[in-house]
């Protein structure tokens, strides 16, 4: 239902550009996530996105991170710019439909200094 792509290996300071597309039931004006999990650490939400295009951050993202979408298409992007180590992690799309939960596969993201 969800399929994540655009992960990769960067030097710090570079840019990815995650995106995550929605197909069967997934109603098109969800609000969508991106959360990451880095080894040993729990799930955080990076950002959101309401079918209205209201947007929430994570702080230590605020600046470096947009997310945004695609409502015809049922897409969601991440675009991740001035990427740092502290960003290394696998990074989930997510969806809320009535009360259940949907993650996409995941997608990794590795910053070497």
């Amino acid at each position: 239902q969800l399929q994540a792509s655009g992960g990769g290996s960067v030097q710090a300071g570079g840019s990815l550009r995650l995106s995550c597309a929605a197909s069967g039931t997934i109603f098109r004006f969800n609000t969508m996530a991106w959360y990451r999990q880095a080894p040993g650490k729990q799930r955080e939400l990076v950002a959101d996105v309401t079918g209205g295009f209201r947007t929430n951050y994570l702080d230590s993202v605020k600046g470096r991170f947009a997310i945004s979408r695609d409502n015809v298409n049922r897409i969601v992007y991440l675009q991740m710019n001035s990427l740092n180590p502290e960003d290394t992690a696998r990074y989930y799309c997510n969806t809320e439909q009535k009360g259940l939960q949907y993650w996409g596969q995941g997608t990794q993201v590795t910053v070497s200094s």
